[in-house]
C-alpha cells in the first residue's frame, strides 16, 4: 500500500503526547513516514500492506491513545443460515480499519466499528457485497421501513409456499399415494400410466424449483462455487440431486445401472416445499423478534400541532425544530421532547419507565416524545428533535443491545463456520458408502442417503440460537423500562455476585429536604441561612437544592457569592458581603479547625434516623447544623428482598457519615454498609468488594457515580440521573426504582437459560439427525430416513428455536 491514512486519535494533549504517539507508530513493522499534528489531534502514515493498520491501531490503544471510531450499521442481503454470519462476519473485519464486525442472522444486519477516515462505509458495504452477500448501510431512522421490508419478505415466502405446495400436492399423490395405497397405484397404471405418471411429476417438480424455488440455486450454487456454501448449497444440491437423478432416469434410462430406474421427483418437490413452509414461518418469527423495535417507533405520531400566528397548524414530526410552540391536546401522543408553557395535565410515561403510573406535568416540566398525554391540554416548546430524542436514543440503545455478540457466541461461530463444508463431506462419504457396500440397488440407496444428510443438516438453527434470544430479550426488557446499553450484560450479570448500592437517589428518592436549620452565632438565623444560601447557588449537589428551596421557603434576602472554592467530597466554600462561609461536612470543619461540638448531640439523633448532617460556618463565629432527609424509595426494600433472595450480596455505598448510611441500611435490611467516602473512595471501595467476593454490579445516578459505575462488572444507572452516569453504564434503568435492578437480573437470567436451551437443541438436533440420515439405523432396525422426512426435521429446526425464543416476550412482567 502507497496509501497514506489519517488516525483520528484521543488522548493527545501535550507535546509529549506527541512524542509518545510518534514513538509507538514509528515501532510498528511497516509504518513508514509518520506524522502526528497535535492541532487537528489526528496522526499520518503510509503502511506497507494493510494488516499494518491494524497492528497500528492496536498499539494506540495498548499505549492509551486510541483512535476515535464511527458505528455503521447495514442490512445484510442472502443471510440463510450461520455459515452466512461467519463469512460476512470475516470479510467485514478483513476490511483495514474495522476494529470490531457483528452480524446478526435474526434480523439480517451487520453492526460494525470502524475508524473514519481509513475506511469509508461505501468500502464496508463492498466487502460485504463482494462476498456475495449485499449490503446497504441504515439506521434507527429506517426502523420501520425494515418493519415493511419484513412483512413483504413473509409474504413473499407464503406465496412461494402455497405455489410449491399446490404443484407438489399432485406429484406426492401420483408417486408417494401408488406406493401407500397399492390400489391407487394400479388405477394409475390402469389409466394413464406409470411413465406418464413420471412426466406429469418431472413437470411440476420442474416447476417448483424454477419457480418457487428457484433462490435455493441462485444464490446457493454461486456460493458453491466461491468455496463458501451455505444453506441454500446444501439445499440446492440436495433437491437438485434427486431431480437430476430422476430426470436421468425417466429420459436417458439406458445410462442406468441395472435395477436401479427409480424417480424421486415427489423428494426433490416436497423438500423445496417443506422448506419454503419452515421460512415462512420463520420470516413470521423474526418480525415479532424485532417487534419492540417497531412499538418504539410507532409511538411517535406522524404530526404536531405547532404554532403560526394566531392558529394551529399539523406539521409532520420530522419537519419540527428547536424553539417550536406545540399544542398537546388531551389523549395526544407528545410528538417530541419538549418543555410544557402552559397549562397542567398528567402524562402517562409508562412507554419510558414501564410502570403504569402517571406523572403530573405543569409549567417547566419537562416533556418525552411518545408518552402519552392525560385529560388536560398544554402549551409545549419543542426541546429536541430526530436523533436528540429520548426515544430516538431508546431505539439507537436497543439496536445495539439487540446486535451484541455474547462471549457464549465464540464457539457457536467456530462450528458453524466450518459446518456446512462438514456436511457435505459427510454426505460424500454416506454416498460412497452406500454406493459401493449397500444393498441394491447401491445406486438408489446412496442418493437417498446423500441426500437426506444434505437436507436435514441445519446451520440455521445454531445461527439463530443466540441472536434470537437477545433480540427478544432485550426488547422485553426496553419495555419494561430496562435498557441494555451492553449486550453483553445479559451474560456478565448471570456471573455477578455482590450488588452495590449508591444511597442518594438510588435507594432513596435523590429529592432532599432541609429538615432542621439550627443556628448559634451574632448573626439572625435568616439571615445566615441567606448567606448559606448564596455559597450553595453555586453547586450542583443535590443536598444544595434542599438548602435553596429551603432558604426560598423562608423568604431569605438573596445575596451573592464570589470566589467559589469547591472541596470535593467535603464542601464549597466563598466570600459573601465581604466574609468568608464554608458549608460542608465535619471532615471539612476540622479542616478549617472550626469546632462543632455543641452540636454533637443533635448529630447523633439526627444520624440515628438516617438523616444527612452539615455544616455552615464563617468568620463572624456563626456556625450552623443543617440536617437533610432523603426519604427512602417506597420499593427499595422490596427490591432489595427480592435480590437477596436470588443468593446476592447487597452493600451500601455512600459518602454520608458512618451513621447515617448505618440507620439507612438497617431500615433496608443491608448488612454491608460502607461509608463517609469521597468519589474516588467509592470506586476503591468498590475494588475491594470485588476482590471479596467476585463479579459486582454498582447501581448509581450521580455524576461522581460515573467512575465507579465504569470499575464495575456491571454498571447499573438510574434513568433519571445525569448523562454521564447513564454513558458510563451497562444497563439503564428509565424508571429510576431498583425493580429494575431485580427485571434486570431476572431477563438476563431467562435470556441466558433461553439461549442455552436453543444451542442444546441446535447442536443436538444436528449430531443426533445427520447420522441417522446417513443411515447408522439401516443395519439394525432397517430404518433410512427419507428426504422428504429430513426436510420436513430441518424446517422444523429453525422453527422450534424462534418460537422458544419468543418465549421470553412475556418475562420479566412480575418481580
Amino acid at each position: 500500500m502507497s496509501t497514506t491514512v489519517t488516525l483520528p486519535i484521543k488522548n493527545m494533549h501535550c507535546g509529549s503526547c506527541v512524542g509518545r504517539v510518534t514513538k509507538v507508530l514509528n515501532s510498528v513493522p511497516g509504518a513508514q513516514d509518520v506524522a502526528v499534528n497535535l492541532a487537528a489531534e489526528t496522526a499520518q502514515l503510509s503502511p506497507e500492506k494493510p494488516e499494518v493498520i491494524s497492528d497500528a491501531l492496536d498499539a494506540l490503544q495498548q499505549a492509551g491513545y486510541p483512535v476515535e471510531t464511527a458505528h455503521a450499521r447495514l442490512n445484510i442481503a442472502n443471510l440463510s443460515c450461520a455459515s452466512c454470519v461467519g463469512r460476512v462476519t470475516r470479510a467485514l473485519q478483513d476490511v483495514a480499519g474495522v476494529i470490531e464486525a457483528q452480524v446478526n442472522l435474526a434480523d439480517e444486519t451487520a453492526s460494525v466499528t470502524f475508524v473514519p477516515g481509513v475506511v469509508s462505509i461505501q468500502e464496508l458495504e463492498n466487502a460485504s457485497t463482494d462476498a456475495g452477500y449485499p449490503a446497504k448501510a441504515t439506521d434507527s431512522d429506517d426502523a420501520q421501513d425494515r418493519a415493511v421490508e419484513r412483512d413483504a419478505a413473509t409474504m413473499q415466502h407464503r406465496r412461494d409456499f402455497l405455489i410449491a405446495a399446490a404443484l407438489t400436492l399432485p406429484v406426492f399423490v401420483l408417486e408417494m399415494g401408488g406406493h401407500l395405497i397399492p390400489s391407487l397405484h394400479h388405477l394409475i397404471g390402469r389409466t394413464i400410466g406409470h411413465e406418464t405418471s413420471w412426466i406429469i411429476q418431472f413437470v411440476l417438480t420442474t416447476a417448483v424449483l424454477l419457480g418457487p424455488g428457484r433462490g435455493f440455486f441462485a444464490n446457493g450454487i454461486p456460493a458453491l462455487l466461491r468455496r463458501a456454501p451455505n444453506m441454500n448449497s446444501l439445499v440446492a444440491l440436495g433437491a437438485g440431486s434427486a431431480w437430476a437423478f430422476s430426470t436421468v432416469a425417466l429420459w436417458v434410462p439406458s445410462v442406468m445401472p441395472q435395477g436401479t430406474r427409480a424417480v424421486y421427483f415427489e423428494a426433490a418437490a416436497v423438500i423445496v416445499t417443506l422448506i419454503l413452509l419452515g421460512r415462512w414461518f420463520e420470516a413470521r418469527a423474526k418480525g415479532r423478534t424485532g417487534a419492540a423495535i417497531t412499538r418504539l417507533v410507532n409511538l411517535s405520531p406522524p404530526t404536531a400541532k405547532v404554532q403560526q400566528g394566531t392558529g394551529w397548524v399539523d406539521t409532520p414530526v420530522d419537519k419540527l425544530h428547536v424553539g417550536d410552540v406545540f399544542l398537546l391536546q388531551p389523549g395526544a401522543r407528545v410528538p417530541t421532547d419538549g418543555e410544557v408553557l402552559e397549562g397542567t395535565s398528567f402524562v402517562d410515561e409508562s412507554m419510558m419507565t414501564g410502570e403504569p403510573m402517571q406523572i403530573a406535568k405543569s409549567t417547566g416540566d419537562a416533556l418525552t416524545g411518545g408518552t402519552v398525554n392525560g385529560a388536560g391540554s398544554l402549551t409545549c416548546v419543542v426541546t429536541k428533535v430526530g436523533k436528540d430524542t429520548a426515544l430516538a436514543r431508546i431505539i439507537r440503545l436497543v439496536q445495539q443491545a439487540q446486535g451484541a455478540r455474547l462471549p457464549i457466541q465464540a464457539l457457536v461461530d467456530q462450528v458453524t463456520l466450518w459446518f456446512v463444508p462438514a456436511v457435505l463431506a459427510i454426505a460424500i462419504v454416506t454416498f460412497g458408502v452406500w454406493f459401493f457396500f449397500g444393498p441394491a440397488p447401491t445406486l438408489s440407496y446412496a442418493l437417498v442417503a446423500g441426500v437426506s444428510v444434505l437436507i436435514i443438516a441445519c446451520p440455521c438453527a445454531m445461527g439463530l440460537a443466540t441472536p434470537t434470544s437477545i433480540m427478544v430479550g432485550t426488547g422485553r426488557a426496553a419495555e419494561l423500562g430496562v435498557l441494555f446499553r451492553q449486550g453483553d450484560a445479559l451474560q456478565s450479570l448471570e456471573k455477578v455476585r455482590v450488588v452495590a448500592l449508591d444511597k442518594t437517589g438510588t435507594v432513596t428518592l435523590g429529592k432532599p429536604m432541609l429538615t432542621s436549620f439550627d443556628s448559634i452565632g451574632a448573626d439572625p438565623g435568616d439571615a445566615f441561612l441567606a448567606s448559606i444560601a448564596a455559597i450553595e447557588a453555586h453547586s450542583e449537589h443535590p443536598l444544595a437544592h434542599a438548602v435553596l428551596q429551603y432558604a426560598q421557603e423562608r423568604r431569605s434576602k438573596p445575596l451573592k457569592a464570589n470566589e467559589i472554592q469547591v472541596h470535593t467530597g467535603r464542601g464549597i466554600s466563598g466570600i459573601v458581603e465581604g466574609r468568608k462561609v464554608t458549608v460542608g461536612n465535619a471532615a471539612l470543619m476540622q479542616e478549617m479547625s472550626i469546632d462543632i461540638t455543641s452540636f454533637e448531640k443533635k448529630k447523633n439523633h439526627a444520624e440515628a434516623e438516617g438523616s444527612t448532617v452539615f455544616y455552615a460556618a464563617d468568620d463572624r463565629q456563626n456556625l450552623a447544623l443543617l440536617v437533610v432527609s432523603d426519604p427512602i424509595r417506597e420499593t427499595s426494600r422490596k427490591s432489595i428482598e427480592a435480590l437477596q433472595e436470588r443468593g446476592l450480596l447487597i452493600a451500601l455505598i455512600s459518602g454520608d457519615a458512618q451513621g447515617t448510611a448505618e440507620a439507612v441500611a438497617s431500615k433496608l435490611g443491608i448488612d454491608h454498609v460502607i461509608a463517609n467516602v469521597l468519589p474516588e473512595g467509592k470506586t476503591e471501595a468498590l475494588k475491594v468488594l470485588q476482590a471479596e467476593h467476585g463479579k459486582t454490579a454498582f447501581v448509581g445516578d450521580g455524576i461522581n457515580d460515573a467512575p465507579v459505575l465504569a470499575q464495575a462488572d456491571v454498571g447499573i444507572a438510574i434513568g433519571t440521573g445525569t448523562d454521564v452516569a447513564i454513558e458510563t453504564a451497562d444497563v439503564v434503568l428509565m424508571s429510576g426504582d431498583l425493580l429494575g435492578v431485580v427485571r434486570a437480573f431476572d431477563l438476563s437470567g431467562k435470556t441466558l437459560r433461553n439461549i442455552k436451551e436453543n444451542l442444546i437443541w441446535a447442536f443436538g438436533y444436528n449430531a443426533l439427525l445427520i447420522p441417522v440420515a446417513a443411515g447408522v439405523l439401516y443395519p439394525a432396525f432397517g430404518i433410512l430416513l427419507s428426504p422428504a422426512l429430513a426436510a420436513g426435521a430441518m424446517a422444523f429446526s429453525s422453527v422450534f428455536v424462534l418460537a422458544n425464543a419468543l418465549r421470553l416476550r412475556k418475562a420479566g412482567g412480575k418481580v
